[in-house]
């Protein structure tokens, strides 16, 4: 618990200064972090298949430009090059043939390979744009995640009986979720209420928040499911007592793209 505590400080010391300073210093942060993230899936799935290494390293370049991709925009809806995503799937799926061996690379590599590089790129893209659009956004998502994976687990160590997805998280209650939902909502609420705006209908914020809350335990289980299926606790050992980038950003991948797609309402 000490070691956790620790790597929780030294997190907040490292992220917090970068949050505030925004623009570009927050935007590499940002990019390290997802070259990271797409690290660690590549390794998680390479623990039963290799990539090619010429593949892998497109994958990361790629994960980098989608990171930075439009990054001094404020908008959510940019038009997007096809003829980038043309090329993506061109990349990906065309060494197929040139391999010629099934056992090496096959539909399954590339199709991972695409959704990957889509998937972290775009979702911490997503980060970096929020805060050009608002510090306080960003801080409002932050609590949703926090709050509710901090609630959750409280809640679930003390009242905790009810098993909510035993094959995927066997800690994980029903009480939890509903302990961390609950407080998640409440606190988050409050911010936006006070520091955003307050000229938003309340319910409307409140309903929100709270399927933000909802969205950010789903991103938890699914980030979850990934590594049952692949059969490891952590992504990496990164971050002592934590693991790695994907499992501290799990819920917040989640949230921000489940942001994105509301914030017209808010």
């Amino acid at each position: 618990m000490t070691k956790r505590v620790i790597s929780a400080v030294i997190l907040v010391l490292i992220f917090v200064p970068f949050l505030i300073i925004g623009e570009l210093p927050f935007t590499i942060f940002m990019s390290v972090l997802s070259i990271f993230g797409l690290y660690e899936l590549l390794k998680v799935r390479e623990t039963k298949k290799k990539f090619p290494i010429v593949l892998k390293i497109f994958a990361y370049l790629l994960t980098c430009y989608f990171c930075l991709y439009n990054t001094s925009s404020i908008e959510f809806i940019n038009k997007f090059d096809y003829r980038v995503m043309a090329f993506i799937i061109f990349l990906f799926i065309s060494p197929m043939v040139f391999i010629n061996n099934n056992e090496k690379y096959n539909l399954n590599d590339a199709l991972f390979l695409i959704g990957s590089v889509l998937f972290i790129g775009l979702s911490f893209n997503l980060i970096i744009i929020t805060r050009n659009y608002d510090i306080t956004y960003v801080i409002y998502l932050l609590l949703i995640t926090t709050i509710t994976d901090t609630f959750a687990l409280f809640t679930g160590s003390l009242i905790g009986k009810h098993k909510l997805c035993p094959k995927i998280s066997p800690k994980k209650t029903i009480e939890g979720l509903v302990g961390g939902v609950i407080m998640g909502t409440f606190v988050a609420t409050v911010f936006y209420n006070t520091l955003i705006s307050s000229t938003v209908p309340l319910v409307t914020v409140i309903m929100l928040t709270f399927v933000l809350c909802l969205v950010g335990q789903l991103g938890d289980l699914v980030f979850s499911s990934i590594k049952r299926y692949y059969d490891v606790k952590d992504f990496s050992n990164l971050i002592p007592g934590h693991g790695g980038i994907l499992d501290r950003f799990d819920s917040l991948i989640f949230v921000v793209l489940a942001f994105t797609i509301l914030i017209e309402i808010l």
